[in-house]
């Protein structure tokens, strides 16, 4: 006899000869998860495998066109920071790992396989079929680059004139020890931005490239977007507007607010951390309170808005363009974004832990955002208390179309792929 179970509103749980089957209700589309998905919930003609596991901290990843899998790991694991897998449809094999540096952006272009530590990006030259020639010489491109206390994470792309863009995350929630209202904010001189590079040229310093975009607390995941030949950034938004302000901000208030936000950048643009915040209840900019706001006052208009706003402290690790052909059509050219998952919006439930699919059209958002892929953190109770199993990290595309997804707490690689029939 089937036994049924429901748990809080949209979550069932129903027992088949001792196995588990789920479903999730959202938006009147019913997405199915179990074994077969390796846990995860996706939309109706999509599958996932886990196609490998305990590879370690799986940060950025990127995908050859003959099935080998870049993976950064944050740390070491058997004193390598570079994974290399082969993908052979619902298995991944390893074939190698070198690089004696853990870290997080990987990228591959013009023959070039470019990866970042904390302080320094190198590249590998690949041979014609994008293996690593030489994995014991990399060429440092960038160094000392700053990494102070927090956000020291350097995530990278790359466009399509040679240029190298590094996030160069700030080393401060708002800026605010540093009497920033009466000073200014001196961590804006060397952080809290997007610094760009020659690619192809060694041993370059942070004073040697320039700051592309300034104003923006941390981010991780970006991304190039080709459609209209702009890099695109997802910013980690501050916290602790409650503990801060409490005459300000309710708890409630404080756990969505501010919005993780979506920014086009142009060179020169300044997205306005640590002065204001992006509140996408209100849609506005709002003045920060550490500089005189109080919740309602808007920001200085000279400040660039975001393209989409999502809730606070989802924490936004991974960010791809989609320009594959294997997924529906109204995949193409939009964005998937890998939300790593909160962890300080107790008392409130933690969330995130998915990955979602934001629609474009004519190179921006256009439409709701929507979750893709979700189940990654477990139960619900692991949800909610964030402890979570796996933790959406890095995205990438394979040649197939199908859309790999990194998870630096489990250490697993998830394949997910569309049947066409």
């Amino acid at each position: 006899m089937n036994k049924k179970i429901i748990l809080a509103c949209c979550l069932s749980i129903v027992a088949i000869g001792g196995l588990l089957s789920f479903k999730i209700i959202r938006d009147s589309v019913e997405y199915t998860a179990g074994p077969g998905n390796a846990g995860l919930t996706l939309p109706p003609g999509f599958k996932a495998v886990a196609i490998a596991e305990h590879i370690g901290s799986a940060r950025h990843l990127v995908v050859t066109p003959r099935g080998d899998i870049y993976v950064h790991l944050a740390g070491l694991k058997n004193g390598k920071g570079i994974v290399v897998l082969h993908d052979n449809g619902d298995k991944a094999d390893l074939k190698t790992s070198f690089g004696n540096f853990g870290g997080t952006g990987i990228r591959i272009k013009n023959g070039y396989l470019y990866a970042s530590s904390d302080h320094d990006v190198f590249r590998y030259k690949l041979n014609d079929n994008d293996e690593v020639i030489d994995p014991e010489h990399p060429e440092k491109i960038v160094g000392d680059l700053v990494a102070k206390r927090m956000h020291q994470a350097k995530a990278i792309a790359l466009d399509n004139n040679g240029y190298l863009y590094v996030n160069i995350g700030a080393y401060s929630n708002i800026c605010s020890d540093y009497d920033a209202g009466k000073k200014g904010c001196p961590v804006l001189e060397s952080a809290a931005g997007i610094w760009r590079f020659k690619a192809d040229r060694q041993n370059q310093t942070q004073n040697d490239g320039i700051r592309y975009a300034t104003g923006l607390r941390n981010v991780v995941g970006l991304d190039w977007n080709q459609q209209d030949n702009q890099l695109f950034v997802m910013q980690h938004g501050r916290d602790a507007l409650n503990n801060l302000f409490p005459n300000l901000y309710t708890v409630h208030q404080s756990a969505l607010l501010p919005a993780e936000c979506m920014y086009a950048l142009k060179e020169g643009d300044n997205a306005g951390w640590p002065y204001m915040y992006y509140d996408d209840v209100k849609h506005k900019k709002i003045l920060g309170p550490e500089y005189g706001g109080d919740g309602e006052k808007e920001a200085d208009p000279k400040y660039l808005n975001p393209v989409a706003a999502y809730p606070g402290h989802l924490a936004p690790d991974g960010l791809l363009f989609y320009t594959g052909n294997q997924f529906p059509e109204k995949y193409k050219n939009g964005a998937f974004i890998a939300f790593h998952g909160s962890w300080n919006r107790a008392p409130e439930p933690q969330a995130g832990y998915f990955v979602v699919f934001q629609p474009f059209k004519n190179g921006r958002p256009s439409g709701k955002w929507e979750v893709f892929a979700d189940g990654f953190a477990g139960t619900p109770e692991q949800k909610a208390s964030g402890q979570a199993e796996h933790r959406p990290c890095g995205l990438a595309q394979g040649p197939d179309g199908s859309l790999y997804v990194s998870d630096d707490t489990g250490g697993t690689i998830y394949k997910v792929s569309f049947n066409k029939k």
